[in-house]
């Protein structure tokens, strides 16, 4: 039997979306998937202080990315468990997934006016976002695992606006195949501990390949940089097998009028802010393009 929670995630009850009504569904205890409380608090601190809540939606993106420039990169984050999912956040290290997740979190957050916020708050966002219809149940195939089916997800439910055809030239991406995970299960926590999960990851993939993918090349992007505005999600997409994109940041419109890459940078072990977008591209020679993200 349905329950409300279900209907909700169905859409099929009004109201809005299931993690505006409800609290995030905690799975394992905060002193599992909370760390770096006081970072937290300092970083929020600040942005009631400054009311960055009032500023437009992008902007405010922006503003907690720059808040947390110079955290150390560490990657698997994500990974906090060998069997229960939970909604996580760890100021203390950020992987690029992550640091634009955590961004978006915050600003989206802060938005909703309150005296005070805590990290049942932030979970709440993460929820709504890095989980399939905006809710986990505690499995590991409830977290959205491919970045391209992040954005239709979130496009979908209305978190971003999809608007890569918008800002520049297309081209499909054709003949490849989106099924990294499942080829390399020993990398990930979850999948080596659950290897019964593996063939269903593998038909959500199969899923995927099915879902028509463009984006703008490379050799288009210096072009149209004007039109991306501080605080899209800027995925990049990779010329490498068995995935469609490889990398994700935030874009950052600075002083000089550049539209600049910020993300959690394995090259610099940090949060920062680097190249152009366009330059960015061409310093790694299997990116391929972007994709582009505006959020509301």
């Amino acid at each position: 039997m349905l329950t409300r929670r279900d209907w909700l995630l169905l859409g099929l009850l009004g109201g809005g979306s299931s993690s505006s009504l409800l609290r995030a569904a905690e799975h394992l205890p905060q002193s599992v998937t909370f760390k770096g409380v006081e970072k937290f608090q300092q970083v929020v601190a600040r942005a009631m202080a400054e009311n960055w809540a009032a500023l437009p939606m992008g902007a405010r993106v922006a503003q907690f990315g720059l808040a947390l420039r110079g955290t150390p990169y560490v990657g698997w984050t994500l990974e906090i468990d060998d069997r229960v999912e939970s909604p996580s956040v760890n100021f203390l290290g950020l992987d690029c997934w992550t640091f634009f997740e955590v961004s978006l979190g915050l600003a989206r957050m802060i938005g909703r006016r309150k005296s005070a916020y805590g990290p049942s708050d932030l979970l709440r966002e993460i929820e709504e976002t890095r989980y399939r219809g905006g809710v986990c149940r505690g499995n590991y195939l409830d977290r959205i695992h491919y970045l391209d089916e992040w954005f239709t997800d979130n496009a979908a439910r209305g978190n971003i606006r999809y608007v890569t055809r918008e800002v520049g030239p297309v081209v499909r991406l054709t003949g490849r195949a989106n099924d990294e995970m499942s080829l390399n299960p020993k990398l990930y926590r979850y999948l080596r501990a659950s290897p019964a999960l593996v063939p269903q990851l593998r038909q959500l993939e199969a899923r995927l390949e099915k879902v028509p993918f463009d984006f703008i090349p490379k050799d288009q992007v210096a072009a149209c940089e004007g039109k991306i505005q501080s605080g899209y999600i800027i995925g990049i997409v990779t010329n490498r097998a068995h995935v469609y994109c490889s990398h994700v940041g935030l874009a950052l419109r600075t002083g000089d009028g550049a539209c600049r890459f910020m993300h959690a940078s394995a090259t610099y072990k940090k949060v920062v802010v680097d190249k152009t977008i366009h330059e960015y591209l061409y310093s790694v020679k299997s990116h391929a393009g972007i994709v582009v993200g505006r959020p509301r």
